[in-house]
């Protein structure tokens, strides 16, 4: 019993997180480099502020972020010390095709991912591959309005053409684009989207998430083709909904909130558009850009398995409920859950909500699930040198990979395996900020920007080997 013998422990990144290096070897700029840190932020990624090019006004902090482009080898040697068996990261699109639309690819960048590749399978680590993390080149967003436009499609084909070519025998887990439902609640972060005056915003982002479905569909086709030991998963930003009470209407909210979240993984899971979004639609006025074949090509290529974030459960509450208090500094609007308690950044803290999370995942789609993302971010104090007791981290994270035992354990759960959110410290996706930390290893920088980049181990560095050590079966630990 408990976790699978085979289970996969690791952690995961974003390129546009740690990378940094974003004008070197022909890389190009795109959507994800240039979100500022500071009260533009939230305006830019949900789209409000239509901002495509650095200014002098702002300070960038993808720039370089934690300049995991010079430190790869130094950071995956620190991974293979913690015992990870795999590693998630993302290709930077722009890397690979600087602008997004040329002929042929930029080698340098092949070069680059390769290398890490090889690098992580030195130390017996899988590489977990995620093709678009937020990234959209700012030049297929300017000449072609980005993934509103069909032509987004052929590019990203031909990105994945040269990604499973060029590593096939050295990545078999692929993601097709992460928290695929991030582009209905922040469309400029999660998908390149700017908008018009006047612009239907909904129907633009709808159209948007059709192409990146059909995308979708179409690496996974390409992907078994090429190597048929090729696994491929869709992922979204995951959690329950639960009813601020057992009024009716709280009920029916929680319920319509979750099925927002699902529809597009439905459609790359099951292989087609749930009837309750189509009515939706329909009662809209709105009319997807579906072409002949599209219905049918979705229904043949879905995902192998089903991935997700996790970092707190949501509360719901129907128009017939008086007024309520909200959770602060969240991209998904909740009501506050007084049962929970919040992180610093007022994220509600809920293991047991994790394993409804999983099982609820699991009854829908009845696929092999990943748990992709999972993590406390907290400011952390170091010492002299540079080490970080995190005991806050610690205890957050044991309880939650206690609950994901759970759901394996108790409830029959199929999951592949767990990469911790930001197992290294970087740029918070959400704020820009560095204090808002994950890591088991502290980086020597601050929001902005200063610090010397050294790398050291928390003490949750030792707590997660012993716990990949012993399958998950010890998640025990001695406060400081």
């Amino acid at each position: 019993m408990g976790f699978p013998k085979n289970f996969l422990w690791g952690g995961a990144t974003a390129a546009n997180q740690c990378e940094g290096g974003y004008n070197e070897d022909g890389r190009g700029l795109a959507n994800v480099d240039v979100v500022p840190l500071g009260k533009d932020r939230f305006p830019i990624i949900t789209g409000e502020m239509k901002h495509l090019a650095f200014d002098n006004e702002h300070f960038y902090p993808a720039k370089e972020a934690i300049d995991m482009y010079h430190y790869f080898k130094e950071d995956i040697k620190l991974f293979g010390e913690m015992g990870f068996k795999t590693y998630r990261l993302s290709i930077a699109w722009t890397r690979i095709f600087p602008m997004g639309d040329e002929a042929e690819p930029n080698e340098a960048g092949l070069k680059f991912y390769e290398d890490l590749f090889k690098e992580c399978h030195k130390y017996g680590i899988e590489p977990l591959v995620t093709i678009t993390h937020f990234d959209c080149p700012i030049h297929l967003i300017e000449a072609y309005g980005g993934w509103k436009n069909r032509k987004l499609v052929d590019f990203y084909e031909k990105l994945v053409r040269v990604l499973f070519t060029r590593y096939k025998g050295l990545v078999k887990y692929w993601l097709t684009f992460n928290e695929i439902n991030m582009i209905l609640h922040a469309p400029f972060m999660g998908a390149g989207l700017t908008f018009e005056d006047g612009e239907d915003q909904e129907l633009a982002k709808y159209t948007a998430a059709h192409h990146e479905l059909m995308a979708s569909a179409i690496a996974t086709k390409i992907a078994h083709e090429i190597d048929p030991e090729n696994q491929v998963g869709c992922m979204m930003a995951g959690a329950v909904y639960y009813p601020y009470s057992c009024r009716p209407g709280d009920v029916w909210a929680a319920y319509e909130d979750a099925r927002d979240e699902y529809y597009l993984i439905d459609v790359q899971a099951r292989g087609e558009y749930p009837r309750y979004f189509l009515k939706r639609l329909e009662r809209k006025g709105i009319k997807l850009p579906i072409l002949d074949g599209d219905l049918e090509f979705l229904k043949a290529n879905t995902v192998d398995f089903v991935s997700f974030s996790y970092y707190a459960t949501r509360v719901s509450i129907g128009p017939d409920n008086d007024e309520v208090e909200f959770t602060a500094s969240n991209i998904f609007d909740s009501v506050k859950n007084p049962y929970l308690e919040s992180s610093e950044w007022g994220w509600q803290i809920d293991p047991q909500g994790f394993r409804t999370t999983i099982n609820s995942l699991y009854d829908r789609y009845q696929k092999p699930l990943f748990v992709v993302e999972n993590g406390l971010g907290a400011v952390d104090t170091p010492d002299e040198n540079g080490y970080v007791a995190d005991d806050y981290r610690i205890d957050y994270m044991a309880q939650h990979v206690d609950a994901m035992r759970d759901a394996i354990d108790l409830d029959g759960v199929e999951m592949l395996g767990y990469t911790s959110w930001g197992c290294i410290d970087l740029v918070s996706a959400g704020t820009g900020e560095m204090k808002k930390r994950y890591g088991f290893i502290y980086v020597d920088r601050d929001n902005e920007g200063n610090g010397t980049l050294k790398r050291t181990p928390k003490k949750s560095f030792n707590w997660y080997k012993q716990v990949i050590a012993s399958n998950g079966e010890d998640t025990s630990w001695t406060k400081e």
